[in-house]
């Protein structure tokens, strides 16, 4: 594994019901520490890939029939997915995925049998860092970073705003003391206004807290600007990557994935001309 990276991807190639392959040699690297920002159009595979990561490819009979997942120095292959969750690694899945029935703070503290297999650290829930004598409770540092999760611990989380209910299961992410995040398409239905203050956070996140992230995400600049490095899916495989810095100058993904053209205006991806340069990507 290489030197500092918590996730390697190693030329996988996965297919659903024996047939319809839909990942095709993909690799990529998510170092220690780091947000990593994975892209493309509907389609592309992203989501397929953090379930190959995740291991739930199973779940809606997909296999990975070649390659290799490598998670903090463990191939995952022959590990559950529960016991992935107690190793450190969270899959936050698009549409939330909590439970609605339970109370924002019930949501948490399911979280924290997910994380041990049992509830630690009585009514403030776990320790960040596994230490159930830390002076920080888990569930402090939740509310610290979405108040608003505070106000409502009582209240149920299906009464929750679209926006709320994302902040929830990013804070039951932080529960389960994550070494790496997966995070598929957080944006999913929330306004710019939200989108915005939940990417802030995800940014004091990683930076705070030392979390590994590989964020999936249709909108590439609101992803880009809080990621380091950069990969571009198109049917299944890598077709560019680089710093974010790098994929945000470039002129092919500004055009392509920003919606900009040349001269900075919005351009449609319909109304794209020079196909051509984008297809060579896939040759």
């Amino acid at each position: 594994m290489t030197q500092d990276a918590v996730l390697e991807i190693n030329n996988i190639e996965v297919i659903y019901n024996r047939a319809v392959q839909v990942l095709r040699g993909l690799s990529l690297t998510v170092p220690r520490g780091q947000v990593v920002a994975l892209l493309g159009s509907n389609g592309a595979g992203k989501t397929t890939t953090l379930k190959a990561v995740s291991n739930l490819l199973a779940l809606e009979d997909g296999e990975m029939t070649g390659g290799s997942v490598v998670f903090d120095g463990e191939d995952t292959r022959r590990i559950a997915p529960h016991r992935l969750v107690r190793a450190g690694l969270f899959h936050v899945m698009e549409g939330r995925r909590i439970f609605q029935d339970l109370t924002v703070e019930e949501n948490l503290v399911a979280a924290t049998y997910a994380a041990t297999g049992r509830a630690r650290g009585g009514a403030g829930g776990p320790s960040v860092g596994g230490d159930a004598g830390s002076p920080r409770p888990a569930f402090d540092l939740v509310y610290e970073y979405f108040p608003r999760l505070f106000e409502r611990r009582k209240g149920i989380a299906g009464y929750l705003s679209g926006g709320e209910q994302q902040m929830l299961a990013i804070g039951r992410a932080l529960i389960a003391n994550p070494k790496l995040i997966l995070l598929d398409e957080p944006s999913l239905g929330l306004s710019p206004l939200l989108v915005e203050e939940i990417f802030g956070i995800i940014a004091r996140i990683n930076a705070e807290q030392g979390v590994s992230m590989l964020l999936v995400e249709q909108n590439a600049s609101v992803a880009l600007a809080v990621a380091h490095y950069g990969y571009i899916m198109e049917m299944g495989k890598i077709v560019i990557d680089g710093s974010a810095d790098r994929l945000a100058a470039d002129p092919d993904v500004r055009e392509f994935y920003l919606g900009m053209g040349g001269a900075g205006e919005e351009k449609s991806f319909r109304r794209v001309k020079h196909y051509k340069r984008r297809k060579r990507w896939l040759s």
